[in-house]
């Protein structure tokens, strides 16, 4: 299961973890995945995405219609 958000594509980034001597060693940084459904009214169906916190305050915003649709013109989906 890969840590990358189904609508923005944010994925895991890699970075230092940096004591108090400065030495340095290497860690992940991952985003603020959540899995959860959403329903579309236009097809009347569920669907299942793991979206960022970022990509939900998105999708309450716009809405998930909007959000599919802006996907589709992109070429994503």
């Amino acid at each position: 299961m890969s840590r990358i958000c189904d609508l923005t594509g944010k994925g895991s980034v890699v970075g230092n973890n940096v004591s108090f001597s400065n030495r340095k060693t290497k860690r992940r940084f991952n985003p603020n995945l959540q899995e959860k459904k959403f329903f579309i009214p236009e097809t009347g169906e569920w669907i299942t995405l793991k979206v960022s916190a970022a990509a939900l305050r998105t999708i309450n915003k716009k809405g998930i219609s909007a959000c599919i649709n802006s996907l589709i013109k992109k070429g994503h989906i």
